[in-house]
């Protein structure tokens, strides 16, 4: 289902108490699928409900109280239709608890123990980074596919062996303990990102930023860092992040219309955000060792310190993005590098890395790639191949924001 947010009815609100109230659930009966259904069922409720009857007092209470129900009523079936068999019930099923425990705890958020919980150790780190995506982040399977490159049909195998994996392995979902917490945080911390990126770009739809999902995305990752304040991976994501955030103001236009990083009003960069940003990323790199996350806030940064796009330190971000090569082999940190590589060489030389991407099959047919190159046929001069490049793109994109930038870039060298 979609849940896009709405001032009727305070159905904005839908997306951020989603995964509490499946988190709840989830410690409620250990089944996950169980969980989600009567979770799904409970959104469903309130989108018919609250428009027309009126937020309740306690939104996340009355979901959860409605997500209890139906777990009861599924039991209840699962008795009816297997009464002449010995069913094991899980302890404290919500068939078995009291009427009082099926009360909210109002001031608990179990989002980040959900977050923890859906990194399951029997699951690959990809197949529990896609589940977690779906139940902590809300998104859909075609959302979780564009962010892994896989076909959609493909994530939602995964999605349903993972959670196949975790019935059949016996291991219980619950909490984990610190040294399973330590074991699950690189998952964890991926997953943050994945999720922080399709609140600032979203991959489909009619907006740019979903920023309810970006903000999240933050909470959490600040969470986690509480939890492991040492850890340098961490906070160099939350720095990421908030060095990221910080220019979402200047991102968009009045009708919603995308504005690249070189035309932004950068007077509406949130300040704050980016000296916390900094300051965060600052002291974590003093510390030793580097990680990937670290080295992309290392450039957020950097963009962050031009004053104007002309001021960029495109030689470092290059440089970075060189060393970002090494830990990852990630297309997208690719498309990036030649980016840089051409703000620091000249245009042919990142068209000439584009080259060498053409033969990625996690890139065959991928937007982002026919649109890197129209830019850098725009700045070598070449308006034909640029035009045709950037109609290439806005074919393949399934977001409307940029399909409307791509396509008035091709229009405005067709006709100035």
């Amino acid at each position: 289902m979609s849940l896009e947010p709405a001032e009727d009815g305070g159905l904005h609100l839908l997306r951020e108490l989603a995964p509490r109230v499946l988190g709840a659930l989830l410690r409620r009966c250990g089944d996950f699928t169980a969980a989600e259904d009567a979770s799904q069922e409970a959104l469903l409720a309130a989108v018919e409900q609250w428009p027309r009857e009126g937020l309740p007092a306690n939104p996340g209470g009355w979901l959860f109280q409605v997500g209890c129900r139906r777990l009861a009523d599924r039991l209840r079936a699962e008795h009816s239709r297997r009464r002449r068999e010995a069913l094991a019930l899980e302890p404290r099923t919500p068939a078995e608890l009291p009427a009082a425990e099926c009360e909210p705890e109002t001031d608990r958020d179990d989002t980040l123990s959900l977050l923890f919980t859906c990194c399951h150790p029997a699951l690959s780190p990809p197949s529990a980074i896609a589940l977690t995506l779906r139940a902590v982040g809300g998104l859909t399977t075609a959302e979780i596919a564009s962010a892994f490159l896989v076909p959609e049909a493909t994530m939602a195998q995964r999605i349903s062996r993972a959670k196949q994996s975790i019935q059949a392995s016996g291991v219980p979902l619950a909490q984990p303990g610190p040294r399973e917490q330590a074991q699950r945080h690189a998952a964890v911390l991926h997953v943050l990102y994945l999720t922080f990126n399709e609140g600032y770009a979203s991959s489909a739809g009619p907006r740019l930023l979903r920023v309810e999902l970006a903000h999240e995305a933050i909470r959490l990752a600040r969470a986690v860092h509480r939890l492991a304040p040492e850890d340098c991976e961490t906070a160099g994501l939350l720095a990421l992040m908030l060095l990221t955030e910080a220019r979402s103001r200047a991102r968009t236009g009045p009708q919603g219309e995308l504005i690249p990083l070189d035309a932004q009003d950068r007077s509406l960069w949130d300040q704050d955000k980016l000296a916390e940003g900094t300051a965060l990323i600052t002291a974590t790199l003093a510390q030793g060792a580097v990680g990937p996350y670290q080295v992309q806030a290392a450039i957020a940064a950097l963009h962050g310190e031009a004053k104007r796009a002309a001021d960029t330190d495109w030689p470092q971000i290059q440089a970075l993005y060189t060393l970002l090569l090494r830990m990852s082999d990630n297309p997208m940190v690719a498309l990036n590098h030649a980016v840089a590589t051409a703000m620091v060489q000249g245009p042919r030389a990142g068209l000439a890395l584009l080259e060498q991407l053409e033969t990625d099959e996690r890139l065959a047919g991928h937007h982002r790639l026919a649109a890197v190159r129209a830019h850098l046929l725009e700045f070598a001069g070449d308006r034909s191949g640029a035009v045709a490049s950037f109609l290439v793109a806005a074919g393949r994109t399934t977001s409307l924001p940029e399909r409307n930038y791509l396509l008035t870039k091709a229009a405005g060298l067709q006709t100035g």
